[in-house]
């Protein structure tokens, strides 16, 4: 391990990223190792440490005195190697007499951090990301139920027809651009699952996706049922409506699910869900989720999955399968339920109830605590194989291994 007080302005990056506080690398881009040794309480008190932290700086002070204590047991050992026993000169192992003075070698106290300075600032708890998983489960399924019940009483296009809409004007119809919309999805959802497959924290990403993912099919649940629209165009050819044969109904339903809600695989052939697009919701989530864990110097991939969600997006409306304010409202409610969620998740001090946290009064804020209690900081963008010891650090970080004292 290389000394601490011999770390530069690089080290001192690598260490921040492998001790997952990120949060702290723009105002500590220029500190070295001496500048991070003198880092003390008063420091987190003043700009611009004080907008970084909500906990005063201990979280980091912590980590801070363990990688002392660890750079001096090093030293030490380091001092037994080369034949320094407890700073004797000469390298002699026994102590020496000069004069009526006796150099005693004296015990070293060596203060071991607790069990809660050690804690994991990422555990896994997959048992969370199972409970998120069966919640996402529910309201999908909710949402198709809904679907079908909305596709009873949607108006008949001969008696109600469509809606006037300013990019219907703009743009005439293309048939085959809602297959385009639909093909850019799904690899939208390849490269997110095989990109999560590889997170070496997916368990936290995994069921902060699947919670965002259930909260917005299940806000769309309630604004297909409490408003629903006449069909967009004359070239929507739907389902004949059932009547009240609820086991016909159930078949439709889980035709639906197996099918993904897909149109291309021919699953889909309801009307009614409009407001808002769940197309839109899984183009533009899953693009968030990609950029959001994965490297920053990945732009080329960044803007590889941004075009696919702006393309597909731009091919519901150009075949006139959405009005343009469903496509508009889920945009809006997607990116600002991906940005409030992951803002409670990197701040500390929003995690907690009181007056002062607005977020706190939110309905889902119990099941937002109970999922991010134990996660402390923002999640690294590392990566590693899955069932797999060795780890392929995509992130800039410091392997350190664990220290044996004899």
């Amino acid at each position: 391990m290389k000394k601490l007080a011999a770390w530069s302005a690089e080290d001192v990056y690598d260490w921040l990223s492998k001790e997952g506080m990120l949060e702290y690398i723009d105002a500590l881009r220029q500190t070295d190792g001496p500048g991070l040794l003198r880092l003390n309480e008063a420091d987190f008190h003043r700009p611009p440490l004080s907008r970084m932290s909500s906990d005063g700086g201990q979280q980091l002070l912590e980590r801070l005195e363990t990688l002392r204590i660890e750079t001096h047991i090093e030293d030490h050992k380091n001092g037994h190697a080369n034949g320094h026993a407890g700073g004797l000169p000469n390298g002699t192992s026994k102590p020496q007499r000069n004069g009526m003075k006796d150099y005693r070698m004296e015990m070293v106290h060596i203060p071991i951090p607790t069990k809660e300075t050690t804690r994991p600032s990422f555990p896994t708890e997959w048992g969370k990301t199972g409970i998120a998983f069966a919640y996402a489960v529910v309201c999908f399924v909710t949402t198709t139920i809904v679907i079908s019940v909305v596709h009873e009483r949607v108006p008949p296009k001969e008696h109600t027809p469509p809606l006037p809409d300013k990019f219907f004007d703009l743009f005439n119809r293309v048939e085959w651009a809602f297959s385009i919309c639909e093909i850019n999805g799904m690899l939208l959802v390849g490269l997110w699952l095989i990109q999560w497959i590889l997170l070496k924290h997916r368990s936290i990403v995994g069921r902060r996706f699947f919670f965002i993912v259930g909260t917005l099919y299940l806000y769309r649940c309630i604004t297909m049922y409490i408003t629903t629209l006449p069909v967009p165009g004359m070239h929507f050819k739907c389902s004949p409506k059932l009547l009240g044969n609820w086991e016909a109904q159930m078949r439709r339903i889980m035709k639906m699910i197996a099918g993904g809600g897909l149109s291309i695989t021919g699953s889909h052939t309801m009307c009614g869900d409009y407001l808002y697009s769940g197309h839109t919701v899984m183009l533009t989530l899953t693009y968030l989720f990609i950029k959001e864990y994965s490297p920053k110097r990945f732009w080329w991939y960044h803007w590889l999955c941004w075009s696919l969600s702006a393309v597909g997006i731009f091919c519901i409306l150009l075949a006139h399968d959405h009005y343009t304010v469903d496509v508009v409202v889920a945009y809006f409610i997607t990116t600002r339920l991906f940005w409030w969620y992951h803002t409670m998740a990197n701040q500390q001090s929003l995690k907690e109830t009181s007056q002062s946290n607005p977020f706190s009064r939110v309905w889902w804020y119990r099941l937002f605590q109970f999922f991010e209690e134990n996660v402390s900081g923002m999640v690294p963008r590392n990566y590693q194989l899955p069932l797999s010891w060795r780890s392929l650090q995509w992130s800039r970080g410091v392997k350190y291994s664990k220290l044996e004292v004899q």
